[in-house]
């Protein structure tokens, strides 16, 4: 799917289901019975309106419908299947929303003038590139727009305050990314064959198109992501090395470092680094307060919503002018 800009929430995985989904790999069951009326699902005492669902809903819908500029909603075969995915990306989200304005405001953690003045301006902004027909799909008006800004924006308050102290320093050492060649197999006489090749000098690539059994031969790899005795090797080579075979438990490995710090990769895995420590500080709060929220979906509201065929809906800034205003 077409990436959208990154949420702050950098969740794990989606995983919804028809009664649940995951939310930080926690799994949420909806009471199917509860939320009726114009409440898409409500947790606790919080209750999510249809209006804000469907402005999540129809830029969803548009960020995720094109890929590689080709229109998605065009291929008959994927439609159903597209819309139920973001459908369930819409929930999943919204319920990441709630759970952390509910948790803020448990910690009397509010906007402050100016953020309410910058939700005020992306509102008046958004809602004013609006369609009529997009308009009347959502049934929203300016304060509509204002309120689900507003409750985007204390979640983002939420998750700088609960990553505050995190140790941002990341050597390029415990990011460094590695580019090695590799050949992997799993009998012992053929691990014993390629040995004897490449003690003979002969090339290492060509041996590898020959006996590879891994899925490809090009690696690039991070600390933790090779078995324990192959990283123990790659970390301390030199360009152009070529490793002894390595044993472990599930097979045997031979390995070429064509770059021992591949430095582009290795600044994105200082991000990711980053993100992993905050996720992790985040966790604390937030996994507490789920494991005591009660959550009701109105199943039968939202079976009823269908985006497949609006092809009048063609809105997908709203997530872009909140950053505009809060992020730049």
């Amino acid at each position: 799917m077409k990436k959208i800009q990154k949420s702050m929430f950098l969740a794990a995985g989606i995983s919804l289901m028809l009664s649940g989904c995951s939310i930080v790999e926690k799994q949420i069951v909806f009471d199917v019975n509860a939320a009726k009326g114009h409440t898409v699902f409500s947790i606790n005492d919080t209750k999510c309106n249809i209006k804000e669902a469907n402005i999540y809903l129809c830029n969803y819908r548009n960020l995720y419908g094109e890929e590689y500029g080709v229109d998605l909603w065009e291929c008959s075969q994927q439609r159903s299947d597209l819309e139920s995915y973001i459908k369930d990306v819409t929930i999943d989200e919204l319920v990441r929303v709630y759970c952390m304005d509910i948790i803020a405001e448990n910690k009397k953690i509010a906007l402050s003038e100016d953020e309410k003045s910058k939700v005020d301006s992306a509102a008046d902004e958004y809602y004013k590139s609006l369609t009529e027909d997009e308009i009347d799909y959502m049934g929203v008006g300016k304060a509509d727009i204002k309120n689900a800004y507003k409750n985007y924006a204390v979640a983002q308050k939420l998750y700088t305050s609960l990553t505050q102290g995190v140790n941002t320093e990341v050597s390029d050492d415990d990011a460094r990314v590695v580019h090695l060649e590799q050949i992997y197999v799993t009998n012992s006489d053929t691990a014993a064959a390629v040995a004897q090749k490449l003690g003979a000098n002969e090339n290492f690539g060509t041996l590898a198109n020959s006996y590879n059994e891994a899925a490809s031969i090009d690696v690039y790899t991070a600390r933790g992501q090779l078995p324990e005795e192959v990283e123990d090797v790659a970390f301390n080579m030199n360009d152009n090395e070529i490793s002894q075979m390595i044993t472990t438990d599930n097979g045997y490995y031979f390995i070429k470092c064509v770059s021992k710090l591949d430095q582009e990769k290795t600044d994105e895995n200082k991000t990711d680094i980053l993100v992993q420590r905050e996720q992790q500080q985040f966790n604390s709060d937030y996994d507490e307060f789920m494991e005591s929220a009660r959550f009701d979906l109105n199943k039968n509201l939202w079976d009823d919503v269908s985006i497949a065929d609006q092809t009048g809906i063609q809105t997908d800034s709203f997530f872009a002018v909140y950053d505009k205003y809060f992020n730049e």
